[in-house]
């Protein structure tokens, strides 16, 4: 509605009217219409300091702090450096002016670097060809007491195919835990690849040499990106957030009887939305189209007895993945064309 009012011909006298009319403020309305037609505000050229420094000192001070002792000083360390010489020239502040003044205000000192870490992109299309594995800890009997259960989970079947609970984080216990979900579930070598985060015991030299031994491959998140270990992130959270769980464990052996029971509620019977509803045995044994066969046939049934309640199409199961992604690639405008 200003908009409108400050868009009427100056000198057409429905001003007045028009703010009236929409309860506006002919004051404003011509002080916003001034502003649009009035030229640019220009600011004076602000006046020298009678204390500034002339040209002279100026690239005296320069000269000072372009030498090669002081190549990579700080302002504040030439200053010192020249007081103690019994030489003043100006203060730190003014040196910094004058730097920027010449654009070369700038970090002088050694700088650390951070590698660049590339993103994993990780693919599974079967059980057995991505695991992800991690460790957290349990509360034990007193602050700041803990136990710390190592995990190993199938990114494609969900299925946590080696579990452990220890006092501590060690790569020796894991190494143990490895090779015996190795041996059970047969894994072949050069099929695998074990992904984990970039803890302790997951970049540890008994880890590395293990897996080279083994023929599996490794990959690591990148720091500080919990999205890049999903699965494992994912796992903790149904565990810890199960009604049963409790606040702390007295015992190991507390601990470990609660996992037992966990991990064979989860991979049995938990239908897992990520998975089709499907359990994490269900995908891994390669039961999953069966019942996926069966569970169509229900519905079917349902269909044929009350379509009037499928407003939009005959009902379907919900669908088994087919590939598993850790950080899918992008796609190019290869692939979208």
């Amino acid at each position: 509605m200003m908009a409108v009012a400050i868009a009427l011909p100056t000198g057409s006298g429905l001003t007045s009217a028009v703010c009236a009319a929409l309860s506006l403020s002919r004051a404003s309305v011509l002080r916003q219409r001034a502003a649009l037609t009035a030229p640019p505000r220009t600011r004076p050229p602000r006046a020298a300091s009678s204390r500034a420094l002339p040209e002279r000192e100026r690239d005296q001070v320069l000269h000072h702090l372009r030498e090669p002792r002081f190549a990579d000083q700080t302002p504040t360390e030439v200053f010192a450096t020249l007081l103690d010489e019994g030489t003043y020239l100006c203060s730190i502040r003014t040196m910094y002016r004058i730097l920027a003044a010449q654009g070369e205000v700038g970090e002088r000192r050694r700088q650390r670097t951070h590698p660049v870490y590339q993103k994993p992109e990780l693919l599974a299309e079967a059980p057995n060809q991505v695991w992800s594995w991690d460790i957290t800890k349990l509360r034990g009997p007193v602050k700041w007491s803990y136990f710390y259960l190592y995990v190993i989970l199938d990114i494609f079947s969900r299925r946590v195919v080696g579990w452990r609970v220890e006092h501590a984080e060690s790569a020796s216990q894991f190494k143990e835990l490895f090779i015996d979900a190795m041996e059970k579930h047969e894994v072949p070598r050069d099929q695998l690849t074990l992904h984990a985060d970039r803890g302790g015991p997951m970049k540890a030299k008994t880890t590395a040499l293990m897996l080279v031994d083994l023929g599996v491959l490794k990959s690591h998140s990148r720091p500080h990106t919990s999205n890049d270990n999903p699965f494992s992130e994912a796992h903790f959270k149904t565990l810890k957030y199960q009604p049963e769980f409790p606040k702390n464990f007295e015992t190991i052996e507390q601990a470990r009887a609660f996992c037992r029971r966990f991990f064979a509620w989860y991979n049995q019977d938990h239908h897992h939305a990520g998975i089709g509803l499907m359990t994490p045995n269900q995908i891994h044994f390669g039961q999953a189209q069966e019942i996926y066969t069966a569970r169509q046939a229900t519905l079917d049934a349902a269909f044929l007895a009350t379509p009037e309640r499928f407003v939009h199409k005959p009902p379907k199961p919900p669908q088994i993945p087919t590939a598993v992604w850790i950080n899918p690639p992008k796609p190019t405008e290869e692939t979208q064309a």
